[in-house]
């Protein structure tokens, strides 16, 4: 994707809209430079949100979805960060974009909001760089196994029903290099799937090698998942996370999720500033208009993720799982991931 473009998740009904306009926006400022460039993923700038934002400040907010976590950072280092102002990322990432130079630190007294992120997300070190923080935390998932509860009553225990060849054909899964090889380290059982040795990255290799030979395709970005689960009969999915659910139920498929016994990869996506942010005071509002409570509400009962901010809005919507999940840790060797995935997908 290359181009800014509309919402297409779903629609919103007159009464969420107006919702989102009662939404409080504490210590925003009135923009000097009238646009902020959002580069992150779908749900996460709102219409409940984003209009209000745009109200209170005066600001033309321009999103740019992304479909991969390979694909934003791609967007980013391509610009050296000067083409957008906050992105959204999880914490796997940090150390890379702070490598190369993506980021600045945040100025926390500008994020007031920031006292209402839950006990359990206030700590969060890949987002730290010795005293100065680079992101908050925002939003919260796993990516699950999801599946045809027609052709499974019965939810699978096991990822390595993805290797099945009884589902050849029937199968897709995210194109994606480091949660791809994360899956398959899981999957081989490896104590961390994080740090890997060069013959367990063979393994890995020859492992997702084994299963592309079973995929219909790859998939990168949310709708086209869903659109591909829908239109082709398919059975398993190697998710991007949990709302893409609910948009296969809105279609009418009959599908549900499940964590599988190995686990599966739990991911906290942040809000950072980009280091060629165009107003920085203006970045601040943004992520500060996000750490709303109300917002974090929205997150979770209307689109669908944890959030960071309101704890009963996750119980509401059964996101009790965290204990299930492997949370996404900065990699040994992401251009390595990058290099092994590009030939998994050569082979």
């Amino acid at each position: 994707m290359t181009a800014p473009r509309a919402l297409t998740r779903r629609q919103f009904t007159a009464g969420l809209a107006g919702a989102g306009a009662a939404l409080a926006m504490p210590n925003i400022i009135r923009a000097q430079d009238k646009e902020l460039r959002i580069l992150t993923w779908e749900g996460y700038a709102e219409p409940q949100w984003l209009d209000p934002f745009q109200e209170a400040t005066g600001a033309r907010v321009n999103v740019v979805y992304t479909g991969s976590v390979d694909e934003m950072f791609a967007k980013m280092q391509g610009s050296k960060g000067a083409d957008f102002d906050v992105v959204a990322f999880d914490t796997s990432a940090f150390a890379r974009y702070i490598d190369a130079d993506l980021l600045q630190p945040l100025d926390m007294a500008k994020l007031p909001n920031a006292a209402n992120i839950v006990p359990e997300f206030q700590k969060v070190e890949p987002v730290m760089r010795g005293d100065d923080q680079y992101g908050v935390p925002f939003a919260w998932g796993s990516l699950p196994l999801i599946y045809d509860v027609d052709t499974f009553p019965e939810a699978p225990d096991s990822w390595l029903v993805m290797w099945d060849p009884q589902y050849e054909q029937q199968m897709i899964a995210l194109d994606d290099a480091n949660n791809s090889i994360v899956l398959a380290a899981l999957v081989l059982g490896f104590e961390n799937p994080y740090d890997l040795t060069d013959e367990q990255f063979e393994q890995v290799k020859q492992k997702l090698i084994e299963q592309k030979k079973l995929l219909l395709t790859y998939f990168a970005g949310f709708d086209e998942g869903v659109q591909i689960f829908a239109e082709n009969g398919i059975k398993l999915m190697f998710s991007m996370g949990e709302p893409q659910l609910a948009a296969l139920k809105e279609k009418g498929v009959n599908a549900a999720l499940t964590i599988p016994k190995e686990k599966a990869i739990g991911w906290l996506d942040c809000w950072v500033v980009s280091s060629g942010a165009k107003n920085v005071d203006l970045a601040h509002a943004w992520i500060d208009a996000c750490l709303d409570k109300k917002v974090g509400g929205l997150l979770s009962t209307e689109k669908g993720y944890g959030n960071t901010t309101d704890a009963a809005a996750n119980e509401q919507i059964g996101m009790t799982y965290g204990d299930r999940l492997s949370w996404l840790l900065t990699p040994e060797n992401f251009t390595k991931r990058v290099q092994i995935w590009n030939e998994v997908k050569a082979s």
